[in-house]
């Protein structure tokens, strides 16, 4: 037990809990807590809300992923948030590992659906925690401005309970389903999820490389 503990606090490439900037990032966000739990929903929040949530910010390389390059640019996808909360959560000393799941989302912009051509997102990020001798599930993709304009309940994380997906929005609509559970690893598998990416969304790569930011989609979205 102790050796899986201890392989959820190591530095990855992509998993950077040993850079400064990293760090730096989490001690200003841990400011004033006292306990593992508190310091957990502190670094949540932060990175919840911290990075704005950019699909088409999708690069499959560690540089791409890593922690470092998704708290510099401030905006990334669930895995790279998910991967910033990791890393985050170990450079304090907390264990973290990252999570996938495939997930049936039934809110995105036309422009996301028509790359897509589908409405499951695979390998769906999120990062588990170690808390009070158990692991808690944590997803810190959507930030909080994105929830107000799509009309979402914020997804929140009480360091107790899962907290995986939205299953509704806020006029009780079907929002999020869970399809299937891809398990947890200490560090990303990040060959897996190039190849099977590859294969789920043919094409999807390079045209989401020359989509314009997430935020105007958005935008056009919601003023309809």
């Amino acid at each position: 037990m102790q050796a899986a503990l201890q392989a959820c606090l190591q530095a990855t490439p992509t998993i950077q809990s040993d850079d400064p900037a990293i760090i730096a990032y989490s001690q200003k966000a841990i400011s004033g807590c006292n306990t593992d739990k508190d310091k957990a929903l502190a670094l949540y929040y932060a990175v919840r809300d911290d990075i704005r949530y950019d699909p088409y910010k999708l690069q499959l390389t560690v540089t791409g992923m890593s922690a470092v390059e998704t708290l510099n640019s401030g905006r990334g996808w669930c895995v790279p948030k998910a991967i910033l909360l990791a890393a985050c959560c170990r450079a304090v000393g907390i264990p973290a590992k990252l999570g996938f799941a495939d997930v049936c989302n039934h809110l995105s912009t036309a422009r996301m659906r028509a790359v897509m051509k589908t409405d499951v997102f695979y390998w769906h990020g999120y990062t588990s925690i170690y808390l009070d001798n158990q692991w808690v599930k944590a997803t810190p993709a959507f930030n909080l401005e994105l929830c107000e304009k799509f009309g979402l309940h914020p997804l929140e994380f009480d360091g107790e309970h899962d907290s995986l997906y939205h299953e509704f929005d806020q006029s009780g609509n079907k929002h999020m389903e869970y399809l299937n559970d891809r398990g947890e690893y200490d560090d990303l598998p990040l060959e897996t999820i190039q190849r099977d990416l590859d294969e789920l969304y043919p094409g999807m790569m390079a045209m989401v490389n020359n989509q314009p930011s997430f935020d105007q989609d958005v935008a056009a979205e919601v003023s309809h």
